[in-house]
């Protein structure tokens, strides 16, 4: 005999259906669990792979509200709320920049390159001002024109610099009246195209579009020049950032910038660069114009430092280009220190075309282990997390960290490998799972009962 209770819906719903509604009930929930399963994938997906064209467009319009900002900033500071007003700094205070003071690090004591390094505690008295952009400064293009095309006005670049500049210069860029466009087709030696897709070979690939499908995504580019490689691997849906020493006028980096490519002024000659351990997939140095013997290594060490396990360290460099025999000796003299470092640090050297160079970083933690020497030492447990803008480290780091994954084992995809799973977390479809099993409960009962 039916209870009371499960009598009461008949009365408000008619009579209970027959067992055909039922089926039907139940492939209606097998759908919604299809679609919402699918769904949240796909929202995942949307997330994780948005378009480079967008990030940047998003990038442009950041520097389009910054100038915004700039003149409300402008506008407020002459408010009659603010009890002194914020004015622009002087004409002489165009070029300045936070921590880095030629000038005043040259009359410390700094050289050999230090002294483009940054020096916060020489940055003294602090300007409370605005800086002010160049004079004819104008918004840039919008991606991706812009990566083609700058105002000459944005990095003051005159027409008599540039008559005055050498011929790769003229070579890469095109001074027309305001406007400099970048030759896509020129670059580094043969051209920017074909030069990567050189490099895509020379680590076994059959073209640089396959750098994703071998898990290389973040590349640091190491003294940039006019960002055209940079801006081709962008192109390629990789991840490219600029990284140049600090420059008064023709920066590197503000010409990166202008461009719309992630690039910040770094120079590692006593300093670590300000990224963590294990933060690229391959770091790329053409005439960079770093002496990577010196320093007993210390330099390839800080390279090691940043770099992933199966990581590229891309060098092209004149080092074994024959001109004088003293000079290609020391040269040939120069290759030989750098592989012998390269060695003790577990990098192979993976092939060798030209002026290029191409090493790889081990993916066994234990390499280091086995070393005959233990030179350079492994840093101690915790230099993996540092604060930025320490003293270069003569010791190698990231062999402890839950982060050292291969790259060779990330999922050429958008979603994380199951390797990458175990540090960055699960995924959020999981909890609508939960949901679906919640629904497809509700559902039922209320079909089984009705």
């Amino acid at each position: 005999m039916r209870s009371p209770w499960f009598s009461k819906p008949s009365v408000f719903f008619g009579p209970r259906p027959p067992s055909s509604w039922l089926l039907l009930c139940l492939i209606c929930v097998l759908a919604l669990i299809a679609i919402l399963g699918s769904t949240s994938s796909s929202a995942f997906d949307s997330v994780t792979s948005t378009p480079v064209t967008d990030i940047y467009s998003n990038y442009r319009r950041l520097k389009e509200q910054a100038a915004v900002d700039y003149l409300e900033l402008r506008t407020l500071s002459s408010g009659a709320s603010r009890q002194k007003e914020l004015g622009l700094c002087g004409r002489e205070r165009e070029n300045y920049v936070p921590c880095y003071n030629l000038s005043a690090n040259l009359l410390a004591g700094f050289n050999d390159g230090e002294e483009f390094d940054r020096h916060c505690e020489m940055s003294r008295p602090r300007y409370r001002c605005l800086v002010r952009p160049p004079k004819d400064y104008k918004i840039p293009l919008r991606w991706p024109a812009g990566r083609d095309v700058i105002w000459s006005g944005n990095v003051k670049l005159t027409k008599d610099q540039f008559l005055s500049s050498g011929s790769m210069t003229k070579r890469l860029m095109l001074l027309e009246e305001n406007q400099i466009a970048f030759h896509s087709e020129d670059g580094n030696f043969d051209g920017v195209k074909d030069y990567s897709r050189q490099v895509a070979e020379m680590i076994g690939l059959g073209s640089d579009s396959e750098f994703l499908q071998a898990g290389v995504r973040t590349v640091l580019d190491i003294g940039c020049g006019f960002g055209s490689f940079g801006a081709h691997l962008v192109s390629l849906k990789l991840m490219a950032v600029c990284i140049a020493a600090y420059e008064a006028t023709g920066s590197q980096v503000q010409l990166a910038l202008e461009r719309g490519l992630p690039a910040m002024i770094g120079n590692f000659m006593a300093r670590q660069l300000p990224y963590p351990s294990l933060s690229f997939d391959m770091v790329h140095c053409a005439q960079c114009g770093i002496i990577w013997n010196e320093k007993d290594g210390m330099f390839l060490i800080e390279v090691d430092r940043v770099l992933k396990p199966g990581g590229y360290f891309v060098l092209t460099s004149p080092m074994s280009k024959p001109q004088g025999n003293s000079l290609n000796a020391r040269r040939r003299s120069t290759v030989a220190v750098i592989e012998e470092l390269t060695v003790k640090i577990c990098w192979s050297l993976l092939a060798q075309q030209d002026e290029t160079f191409i090493w790889q970083k081990t993916v066994d933690v234990h390499c280091y282990k086995s070393r005959k020497q233990d030179t350079p030492p492994l840093c101690n447990d915790g230099h993996d997390i540092p604060p930025y803008y320490q003293p270069l480290a003569a010791c190698i780091s990231g062999t402890t960290s839950k982060r050292w994954i291969p790259i060779q084992k990330k999922s050429s995809g958008f979603q994380l490998s199951s390797a990458e799973l175990q540090v960055h977390g699960k995924y959020c479809f999981k909890t609508n799972l939960f949901l679906t099993f919640y629904l497809f409960f509700i559902f039922f009962f209320f079909c089984f009962i009705f």
